[in-house]
C-alpha cells in the first residue's frame, strides 16, 4: 500500500502549470494548507500558441506580479491581425482607443512563462512535490478526500486533502477518475506548433489568418523574443477525422501558399512541429464534484474562436480558491456546496465563450468570412467594435446580441 502522510491539507493542487500554480498563489493569501503536486521536473517546455491575453494580465495584476512577467523574454502585443480566405487583412490596434498605458497582452514560450509562475507557487504552497505522478484519488462516503501516485524512484504515496483541484491539463487524471474527461470531437481542437526564426514582419502583433489552406482552421503567426516566431495551425478534431485532414501538410501548405512564402522566404524552423489536443469551451463540461474541482484545460475552458486558454484557466484558478476558502468556512465540501464555483466562472467567462463559439461556427463559412474581415478593413467603427470586443471595452452580453451583429453589418 502506499505510503499515508500525516498530513491533511486544505488543497491538493494536481498540476503545477499557470492554473495550479496560480491557484497556489491565491490559496496562500487565502490562508489554505497547500499541496502543489506536478509530474514534470520544470522547467519545462508545454506545447501552446504561447499567447497570454487581457484577462491574463487582469490576474497578473492581481497578483501583483503584471512587472515581473513584462521583463521575461517574449512579446509585448498591441495589435491583432486578421486575414480572410481572400487574403484580405484587418489590423486592428488594441490602443486607439484605451490608450497606450493598458497592457493588452504578451507572447512568452510556455518554458518560460510556466517556469516563472511554477517558482511563484512553489514559494507560496505548504508543500511541492515535482515528478510526482497522481494515478488515482482516495475517496470516502462518496466523496474525493485525497490522491494517490508515485515519486520519480517509483515510492508510492498517498495525500490526505479537503479539496482537490485538478489542474493537470486535457488529460486529466482527476476528471478521468471522477468520471467527467470526455474527448467530444465537435468541441476538441488538434493544432501543431512550430517555432521559426526570421519570419518577415512580426512586430507587436499577432496574426490569425482563415486561409482556403487551412480552413475550417486557422493560421497563427504570433511574435517571440529575439526573432523567433510561434507558427502553427488548428483545427476541429471532428474535421479533421471526416476530412482525413493530415496537419503537417497543412501547415506545410499555408507556409508555401502565395500569400505567405515571401514572409518565410528567409525563415527557419526550430524544430519539427509539435501537435496538441485543446478542449474548448464551446461546451459547458461539468468541472466539479464532491471533494473537487476542475480547472483550465481539465475544465475544457479554452477559447474556440482563437485558441487562447492561459486567461481563463487563471481566473479558473481565482474562483476554486474562493471556493475552497468558502468550503473550508462553512465545513462543506459536498458537491452542491462546490457548484458555486461553476456558477461563478461561467458567469464570467460563459457569454465570451458562447460569442466565440458564434465565431468560431462563422469561420466555417468562407463567404462570411470574407464579408465581415472586409467590412472590418474598410469600416473605421466595424475595427473598433471588434477590437473592443477582443480586449473586453465591448461587455459580452452585448456581444450575445444579434442586433451588436447587425450593427456591425451596416457599420
Amino acid at each position: 500500500m502506499p505510503a499515508a502522510s500525516n498530513d491533511t491539507y486544505d488543497v491538493i493542487i494536481v498540476g503545477a502549470g499557470p492554473s495550479g500554480s496560480t491557484a497556489a498563489l491565491y490559496a496562500r493569501r487565502a490562508g489554505l494548507k497547500t499541496l502543489l503536486l506536478d509530474k514534470a521536473a520544470f522547467p519545462r517546455d508545454k506545447v501552446c500558441g504561447d499567447a497570454l491575453s487581457g484577462k491574463s494580465v487582469d490576474v497578473l495584476r492581481e497578483l501583483d506580479l503584471l512587472e515581473q512577467v513584462g521583463e521575461l523574454p517574449g512579446a509585448f502585443i498591441r495589435r491583432v491581425v486578421f486575414g480572410s480566405p481572400e487574403n484580405e487583412q484587418v489590423n486592428i490596434d488594441f490602443h486607439q482607443d484605451i490608450g497606450e498605458e493598458v497592457p493588452t497582452g504578451f507572447v512568452i514560450r510556455r518554458t518560460i512563462f510556466d517556469n516563472f509562475m511554477y517558482q511563484k507557487g512553489r514559494e507560496a504552497a505548504d508543500t511541492v512535490l515535482e515528478q510526482f505522478t497522481v494515478t488515482g484519488l482516495v475517496t470516502e462516503n462518496g466523496q474525493v478526500t485525497g490522491v494517490q501516485g508515485t515519486e520519480e524512484d517509483g515510492t508510492e504515496r498517498t495525500f490526505r486533502g479537503h479539496l482537490i483541484l485538478g489542474a493537470d491539463g486535457y488529460k486529466s487524471v482527476v476528471a478521468r477518475k471522477t468520471g467527467l474527461y470526455q474527448h467530444d470531437p465537435e468541441h476538441w481542437v488538434v493544432a501543431l506548433r512550430c517555432y521559426y526564426q526570421n519570419v518577415k514582419g512580426l512586430t507587436d502583433q499577432i496574426e490569425l489568418h482563415y486561409i482556403d489552406e487551412v480552413l475550417p482552421g486557422y493560421f497563427w503567426l504570433f511574435p517571440l523574443e529575439n526573432g523567433y516566431a510561434n507558427i502553427g495551425i488548428g483545427m476541429l478534431h471532428k474535421y479533421i477525422k471526416d476530412r482525413k485532414v493530415d496537419l503537417r501538410a497543412a501547415l506545410t501548405h499555408a507556409i508555401e501558399s502565395p500569400a505567405f512564402r515571401d514572409r518565410f522566404s528567409e525563415a527557419t524552423p526550430m524544430e519539427e512541429p509539435v501537435g496538441w489536443n485543446l478542449p474548448v469551451g464551446s461546451k459547458h463540461r461539468k468541472n466539479y464534484g464532491s471533494g473537487f474541482l476542475l480547472l483550465g484545460d481539465a475544465a475544457g475552458l479554452i477559447d474556440p474562436f482563437t485558441g487562447e486558454g492561459i486567461g481563463n484557466a487563471l481566473y479558473s484558478a481565482r474562483y476554486a480558491i474562493r471556493a475552497a476558502r468558502e468550503a473550508r468556512d462553512a465545513g462543506d465540501f459536498s458537491e452542491a456546496f462546490l457548484a458555486r464555483y461553476d456558477q461563478w466562472l461561467w458567469n464570467e467567462i460563459g457569454d465570451e465563450l458562447q460569442v466565440s463559439h458564434r465565431l468560431q461556427k462563422l469561420g466555417k463559412i468562407r463567404p462570411l468570412l470574407n464579408f465581415v474581415i472586409h467590412k472590418a478593413a474598410k469600416s473605421d467603427e466595424a475595427s473598433r467594435m471588434i477590437g473592443g470586443m477582443i480586449t473586453n471595452e465591448v461587455p459580452r452580453k452585448k456581444l450575445a446580441n444579434p442586433l451588436f451583429y447587425l450593427k456591425l453589418l451596416f457599420s
